[in-house]
This record gives structure tokens, sequence and C-alpha cells, in this order.
């Protein structure tokens, strides 16, 4: 798993993120939100592409590393390019768990666990709300 970044996180602080944003993304990537189960846009979404940070753009997940986990959230075996996702410990709501973020603008995803399918064994479990899917005619690696 890559490692927690924050030299390249942009702030553009709450006032630009509020205008930026609509409320919901807002809440899911600034405040640290999850959308519920089964709810969000991507979750079912078969079709070939690039899952992008909804905040600043920069390229999170592929669709060929996209899998079903049954959990009713996007699920991933990796990021495209590690370095782009930060992580953090996560003690919220009586559990430790490992919080991603963008490595970029810090915008909350979701979390990783290590029940994931092979190659990697991981299971990156993201918020639709923290992504913007960009379609292509064939997977992106």
């Amino acid at each position: 798993m890559a490692k927690s970044t924050e030299q390249k996180k942009k702030d553009r602080g709450n006032e630009v993120w509020r205008e930026i944003l609509s409320p919901h993304v807002y809440h899911i990537t600034r405040e640290r939100g999850t959308e519920p189960a089964f709810t969000g846009r991507y979750f079912d979404n078969h079709e070939n592409g690039i899952y992008r940070c909804a905040c600043c753009d920069t390229v999170m997940f592929s669709s060929s590393d996209k899998f079903d986990s049954g959990t009713g959230w996007p699920s991933f075996t990796k990021p495209v390019l590690p370095e782009e996702i930060g992580e953090e410990e996560d003690s919220s709501f009586g559990m430790t768990r490992t919080e991603v973020h963008c490595a970029e603008c810090g915008a909350h995803l979701g979390h990783v666990f290590r029940d994931g399918p092979e190659p990697t064994g991981l299971r990156y479990c993201i918020n639709s709300a923290a992504l913007r899917f960009e379609k292509t005619e064939k997977n992106s690696t």
C-alpha cells in the first residue's frame, strides 16, 4: 500500500471547496463522509474507463482493476499510480481502518482493506461521490 504523503497536498481552503463542490461531494470528500451502500452512481458501473478524483481530477483508479466486492461501493484492487493515494489510520466508529485520500488535494476517498482478490489482496472501497468517471473504449491501465 502507498504511504501517506503530505508534500503534494494542495489545500484550496474550505470556502473555495464549498463553492466548487456540491454539498454531497463536499461532505464526502472534505468532511470524511460515507455514502450509504448501494446508493453511489459507480458501485455497479461496468463501463471501461478511468476514475478521477472528484475534487482535483487526478487519475485514481482504472476499470480494469474494479471488481464486485458485494459491499455496495466501487471496489478496486489497486490505484493507477500508488503515489497518488495517501493513507491514514482511521479509528472512528469503534474500529481501526486505513482511510485513503487523494495525495494531490487531500480529498477523502474511502478505505482500503486487506481482503481483496489477487493479485494485490487489497480492496480499495471508494465512495462514488469522491470520483468522476471518464469513459474510454478499452480498459485503461
